[in-house]
């Protein structure tokens, strides 16, 4: 059985990318989910409890969260959580882990403005046809932006 989760938190420490021998792309980062209310005495948001997780991904979700996320920065993820529990000799505790399935920045917070990659195993795939529509539908897509909006009459 498999329990999927989605929380937002933020990201607590640089996420570290590795690249194993056999080519997979991990990349993984500790997420603090705070508890946040309104203390209507303080007249403040107070944080109450924080939750703190292990998130890990692989492939070119991996590769993408190196080249994107960064410590500090609010970020979505929705994945398959696994709890251990672990004994030490001294200490014991629980460690909630997330193997992600997609992780992006939390606008609520901010905004983000998305490149798609594309792999190259994906490139050499497409067909010439294929290949010329995107390029087509990126021009288009450029020259669309780059036209400036009408004022407005108010």
């Amino acid at each position: 059985m498999s329990d999927t989760i989605t929380v937002t938190g933020l990201v607590a420490t640089e996420p570290m990318h590795i690249v194993t021998s056999e080519g997979l792309s991990i990349t993984s980062f500790r997420l603090a989910s705070a508890l946040r209310r309104f203390d209507r005495a303080k007249e403040k948001w107070i944080d109450v409890d924080t939750n703190w997780y292990t998130v890990s991904s692989f492939r070119q979700l991996a590769s993408n969260v190196s080249l994107s996320v960064v410590k500090g920065e609010r970020v979505v993820v929705t994945g398959r959580v696994r709890i251990r529990e672990w004994q030490g000799t001294e200490r014991s505790g629980t460690n909630v882990d997330i193997e992600a399935d997609a992780i992006g920045h939390d606008l609520s917070w901010g905004t983000s403005t998305f490149s798609r990659t594309i792999s190259s195993s994906h490139a050499m795939s497409v067909g010439s046809a294929e290949a010329e529509e995107s390029h087509v539908q990126s021009t288009e897509a450029a020259e669309i932006a780059s036209t400036p909006e009408p004022a407005l009459p108010f």
